[in-house]
């Protein structure tokens, strides 16, 4: 066994993110049976003394039936008008079925807002912390009712990466109705799934396939962003099919296990690298990438090129090198109406005011190509 299937499966605290694919029907809304087994196998290991926050779509799916919509809408306020209905059935189906095991869930609503912001990002690590302590089992989903981006893009599992290490997390479970990662379409035959990725390199070249059910809007492409995203930080995960959720969370054998990084973020440079909007992008040259990337040297002017955006001093913006990848991010010691006179200078060759770090090393976290 891999040593990140071994790290889920003594794992203290999880993450567990379930797609509304493997909860919802399109014609019959919630599958109150394929939800009963999901939490089986989550209390099951919640009573051999694992933590778990569950990430849960499957609001929207839920409200369909309810509402007589025979699909999944495309405009935006049928959406949030059928989670507003499906939120309430799925929070009492959650709270019903943990009741067989006489644990107590809480509701947690968050948008992008709680993560991207500071000082939300901190409550919410304190919400957490709180309710796992009280012996509650945590039931995340995005604020559907109000998000706009978030119903569109994501399906949660973006979400999930960031509350698994918003909790300190020490696994990430990613459950749907695909059984792994696959070296192609699925549904096209002649595939392979991949049963391990230890890094970067194995992930050049892959076409993954989507959900088919029409209820998701992630699909396999935000799974691996997501798994990325918590293996970088130092996270192990697992993509596994929720039908598998009994051995997902049991001896993890079932799925694509993803190899984390060797060293864990802090919360701030997690927050900065994969939190934080960006307000705008900084252009770098090839001598600039090497000291920002490989030697984690503060960005000097004179290695800036370009600049996009508007931001002020403060904000945090993207780094990109002469491929217009982007490859870290950090916090701007300059606004963006005083840049263009800098880039490209020398700092002995600009007025002393203004003789500092465009970013500073402590506000840059470098990132894998994205």
């Amino acid at each position: 066994m891999s040593e990140a299937r071994r790290a889920i499966a003594a794992a203290g605290r999880l993450v567990v993110k379930v797609g509304s694919s493997a909860l919802t029907t399109a014609g019959d809304g919630l599958d109150v049976s394929r939800l009963d087994a999901l939490v089986d196998a989550i209390a099951k290991r919640v009573a051999g003394k694992t933590q778990i926050v569950l990430v849960s779509s499957g609001a929207i799916g839920a409200g369909l039936a309810p509402l007589a919509l025979g699909k999944r809408p495309r405009d935006l306020a049928t959406q949030q008008a059928a989670a507003s209905v499906g939120q309430l059935a799925l929070a009492h189906a959650y709270a019903e079925s943990f009741g067989r095991y006489s644990l107590t869930v809480g509701q947690v609503l968050l948008t992008s807002d709680d993560v991207v912001r500071r000082a939300h990002y901190r409550n919410a690590e304190r919400t957490f912390s709180r309710l796992l302590a009280l012996g509650a089992v945590p039931v995340v989903n995005e604020n559907d009712t109000v998000a706009t981006e978030e119903i569109r893009f994501g399906d949660n599992d973006r979400l999930a990466a960031l509350v698994a290490h918003l909790i300190r997390a020490d696994g990430l479970v990613l459950l749907s109705d695909v059984d792994g990662l696959y070296d192609g379409d699925p549904r096209a035959g002649g595939t392979r799934k991949i049963t391990e990725i230890a890094g970067e390199s194995d992930l050049d070249g892959l076409t993954v396939g989507m959900s088919s059910s029409g209820l998701g809007t992630g699909g396999m492409m935000s799974k691996v962003a997501a798994a990325r995203t918590a293996a970088s930080s130092g996270i192990p995960v697992l993509v596994a099919a929720a039908d598998d959720a009994g051995h997902a969370l049991g001896a993890a054998e079932v799925g694509t296990a993803f190899k984390p990084a060797g060293t864990r973020l802090s919360a701030r440079r997690f927050w900065l690298g994969y939190a934080a909007g960006s307000n705008g992008r900084l252009h770098l040259d090839d001598g600039a990438v090497a000291a920002v990337v490989r030697r984690r040297r503060s960005l000097l002017a004179a290695g800036v090129t370009g600049v996009d955006g508007d931001f002020q001093a403060g904000d945090v913006v993207d780094l990109v090198d002469p491929a217009h990848r982007v490859v870290a991010r950090g916090m701007v010691a300059f606004d963006v109406t005083e840049l263009p006179d800098l880039i490209g200078r020398s700092t002995h060759e600009l007025p002393a005011e203004q003789r500092r770090e465009v970013v500073h090393a402590d506000d840059l976290v470098p990132l894998r190509h994205r």
